[in-house]
This record gives structure tokens, sequence and C-alpha cells, in this order.
């Protein structure tokens, strides 16, 4: 038919037994069931090859017309990470002092959060997720992308997953706004942050927020 791609044979999908899959969704599960948001990081430096194959498994996200509306900078420059810093403390500054709705403060409470980001300089990676709003073709003209955020979401989601199996802490970081991201990395302006995540290993003192999360009945409804 006229106007549609070329079709080839689905290549590298294992058939598994029932009792197969159940253990390895059931082990995959338990696994990502210890991941925890993570604000206290070791110094400690992670190989960028790690950084790198995370990113090639977010990259195998699905995506709108398979336009992979994504770009994905990670850095471990102290200079760089040092102005990323002062820039999202401003923002988060402005935000914990005027632009935070009261009932937005109070959920936040309980996390211990504030205005102050260390993790930005004492991480070794930080990765800027950026979408595309649009695209420019060949002819710098503009064309349309269709669902980035929710590409650019699920990628993200890859990505944090990738990160963890890998054996690395992340934290999603979103000062808003957060233009000073497409300035200091030298973005396009096509593209717009999406999110700054944070990644490395925990520090051997690191502590996390005691929460629970929703009980599986609570998030599921089967209709068989």
């Amino acid at each position: 038919m006229s106007g549609t791609s070329p079709q080839q044979p689905l290549a590298g999908f294992v058939h598994r037994q029932p009792e197969d899959m159940l253990r390895r969704a059931t082990a995959y599960a338990d696994e990502m069931s210890c991941r925890r948001t993570v604000r206290d990081y070791s110094p400690r430096a992670v190989p960028q090859a790690v950084i790198e194959q995370a990113v090639r498994a977010a990259g195998s996200a699905p995506s709108g017309a398979n336009q992979q509306p994504w770009h994905f900078v990670a850095v471990s420059n102290p200079e760089i990470k040092r102005r990323i810093r002062t820039a999202a403390e401003a923002e988060e500054q402005a935000f914990y002092a005027h632009r935070a709705p009261e009932d937005w403060l109070q959920a936040l409470a309980p996390l211990g959060t504030d205005a102050q980001k260390p993790f930005l300089e004492t991480a070794p990676w930080l990765i800027a997720v950026f979408y595309e709003r649009h695209r420019v073709g060949p002819d710098g003209q503009r064309e349309k992308t269709y669902y980035a955020i929710d590409s650019v979401g699920i990628a993200t989601g890859l990505l944090i997953t990738a990160l963890h199996h890998a054996g690395l802490a992340t934290l999603t970081h979103t000062p808003s706004p957060m233009g000073f991201l497409t300035e200091i990395l030298g973005r396009p302006r096509h593209e717009r942050p999406f999110v700054l995540l944070v990644t490395g290993y925990p520090a051997e003192d690191a502590q996390v927020p005691a929460i629970s999360r929703r009980a599986l009945s609570e998030i599921l409804t089967v209709r068989d």
C-alpha cells in the first residue's frame, strides 16, 4: 500500500511458559519495589558506559508515529553541575517562598524537601531529558510532533528502571520553570526540558522518607 513503511518479521521476542513469565514478573516487581527516590548521594564515580546503556534502554520506548521526540544530556562536568544547581535553587527558592500554593507545600512537608538541592552537585551524573515541541525538517521548516510529552514520559520511566536495575539510585527533579537547562546545556529552542534526573550511588548514611505504596488491590481492577 502506498505510503506505508516496509514491514519485517518480529525478531528477538522470546515465548515463555506461563510459570516462567510469572517467576520473571514477580522477580522484577520485587526488584522495583525496592526503588526509592534518593536525595543523599555519594560522589563515587559511575562509569559513563553504564549511563549510555541506560539511555539506550530509554530510547527503546514507544513513541507517537515512531518520532522518538526525546534527547538526553548526561552531565558529569562539575562546573556545569554547579551552574545547574545555582539556577535550580533560584527557581526553587521562588517556588517555596512565593509560587507554591499552601496545599502543595503541605503535601511536600512529610518528604522534608526545601529549596536547597546539594545532590545536583554531589551526584556523579545528571541526565536532563528534553522533548521536542515540534521538529525542524531538513529544509528548516517546522514539523508537527505527536504525543511528545506522553512518549518522553514513557522513555523516562524506562530510564529510571534501567538505572535502578543497573544498581543506581535516582531522583526526578522538576524545578519550574526549567528553561535554564535549555540555555546551560545548549539545546535548540524547539526542545523543552521534561525532567532533570539525578543518579548515582546513595550515600552510606542516606535517609528516605518512611512512606508506603498502595496495595495491588487498590491500583488494579481486573475485568475477566
